[in-house]
């Protein structure tokens, strides 16, 4: 390469402003060489690391989104869930008000069959009480009209 440049040098003319001599395709291969060079030893392996990189955040952000999908729609689902306890769980009180609604009512009812038998039980028997004071009554009536008759009649 040295040998280049010394030749380059030997028939090189000085004074012009643009000197066209064998620097500028040496130079332009020195270029060319570099880039392929610096392509190899450094361009190359950090693109590599680069795309790696670029590759992993791309998949990671598939990953992440299709996480968060599921996360959405395990989410729907969860509230989908909820709402549906939530009826059921309304629709468990209702049939549970219902239900003490009419026990109470059954209740309420055997309650008044029960003191309205008590009461007839109790009107059939004083009733039947006051039949058999009445004809006590009487009886006693009788005997002391007998007798109120039979005292007059012996005091005449």
């Amino acid at each position: 390469m040295t040998s280049w440049l010394l030749l380059a040098e030997a028939g090189a003319k000085e004074g012009g402003l643009f000197d066209l001599d064998a620097t500028l395709p040496l130079m332009a291969l020195q270029v060319v060489i570099l880039t392929f060079v610096l392509n190899a030893l450094f361009f190359r392996p950090v693109g590599k690391a680069v795309e790696d990189r670029e590759g992993y955040i791309a998949t990671s952000r598939a990953e992440a989104k299709a996480k968060l999908a599921q996360a959405e729609r395990l989410e729907a689902d969860l509230r989908e869930q909820l709402k549906e306890a939530r009826l059921q769980s309304q629709k468990l009180i209702v049939e549970a008000e219902q239900e003490s609604e009419r026990l109470y009512r059954e209740a309420m009812g055997l309650a008044q069959a029960d003191s309205n038998g008590s009461r007839e039980q109790a009107r059939r028997e004083i009733d039947s009480q006051r039949t058999a004071a009445l004809d006590q009554l009487r009886g006693d009536a009788d005997q002391l009209a007998d007798l109120i008759v039979d005292r007059l009649l012996a005091a005449s």
